[in-house]
């Protein structure tokens, strides 16, 4: 990730007229909701924005509660990224605080969504054929999404769009496509550099599909099935033809209750489920509840709505969705 801190830029412009040059190169002041979209924007910004996430590595964006120094960052910057889609619920809170000026760019405008049931609890999502449609986007809806409409504290009602759009590439392309247009109209200067980053990291996000695609379709259809905390994966299970079934909704901040939970025990042994991932966000206590009444496998740790440390092996977004790809699949061929 491509991140640059504010205060290392203030220290270069001290030590010499060519240090000031380079360091006034980055023209913007970004800041985005959470690790995943501040990766996506530090590629496409480049060396002329400075990014940084609100939301550290590892952090959950469903149940985050901003700071004093969040409200100052908001305050001081140029722009502002959210993904939208009610996962941010915290926003506009946040941005009516800080006095910033101007709209949150939601970049998750014109995806289509999955939509979701009030019954999404426990049930799993069939992913279809597993052939989503290829790299184009000329047929995405619009969502507007302002930020002001998700202020409501930690509640996420139960239906209404999926807001995990970053589980399927081809909804990052469309992030690229917001955010370039969003850093071309705040530094017009930069629209060219803008374009060219963001038409590069979309072939390696077409790439990224390519591999995905490849790994599951080498699984038989029937062991495409796996255990998760939450339904984060949706878009993932829709594109590739996965099944993912869960004890909690779209949110970490429902409930699951003992009646799904039960049904979900019993749907994982009638369907011969050996596997059951824990996220990196999430408390694992419940899915280890129901891993222990079937026997499930573990298979790991997937990273959903945060990268890890850099240090890790989810430090930016083509690493991460990687990473979950090469675990899921590995889980997947030991299923009976």
């Amino acid at each position: 990730m491509n991140v640059r801190v504010w205060w290392a830029g203030a220290a270069m412009l001290a030590l010499s007229p060519l240090s000031a040059a380079v360091a006034q190169a980055a023209e913007v002041r970004a800041v985005a909701s959470f690790t995943l979209l501040a990766d996506v924007v530090s590629e496409v910004g480049g060396d002329r924005v400075e990014v940084s996430s609100l939301i550290g590595p590892n952090g959950d964006p469903h149940a985050y509660e901003p700071t004093p120094n969040d409200v100052r960052r908001v305050r001081d910057a140029d722009v502002v990224f959210m993904s939208g889609l009610g996962l941010e619920g915290w926003m506009g809170r946040l941005i009516e605080a800080s006095g910033f000026k101007g709209s949150p760019v939601v970049v998750s405008d014109n995806i289509h969504t999955r939509e979701m049931g009030e019954d999404e609890h426990g049930h799993g999502h069939d992913g279809g054929d597993g052939h989503g449609d290829e790299h184009g986007h000329d047929d995405a809806h619009g969502h507007d999404d302002d930020a002001h409409a998700h202020d409501g504290g930690h509640h996420h009602a139960h239906d209404g769009p999926d807001p995990h759009v970053w589980n399927d590439p081809s909804n990052v392309e469309v992030w690229v496509d917001n955010i370039v247009s969003a850093l071309s109209k705040v530094d017009p200067a930069g629209a060219d550099a803008y374009r060219a980053n963001g038409d590069a990291y979309k072939q390696e996000l077409a790439s990224l599909d390519d591999y995905a695609r490849a790994q599951f379709e080498a699984i038989p259809e029937d062991r495409r099935r796996i255990l998760t905390s939450h339904d984060a994966f949706g878009y993932l299970g829709d594109r590739y033809g996965v099944t993912f079934l869960s004890p909690l909704g779209t949110t970490t901040d429902s409930e699951a209750s003992a009646r799904d939970v039960a049904g979900l025990i019993t749907q994982m042994r009638e369907e011969h489920i050996g596997s059951y991932f824990l996220e990196n966000t999430n408390d694992p206590r419940l899915v280890e509840q129901i891993a222990r009444a079937t026997d499930a496998r573990p298979g790991g740790t997937l990273y959903v709505g945060a990268l890890s440390d850099a240090d890790g092996p989810a430090p930016t977004y083509v690493d991460m969705f990687r990473f979950n790809v090469d675990q899921l699949a590995a889980a997947m061929q030991q299923n009976d």
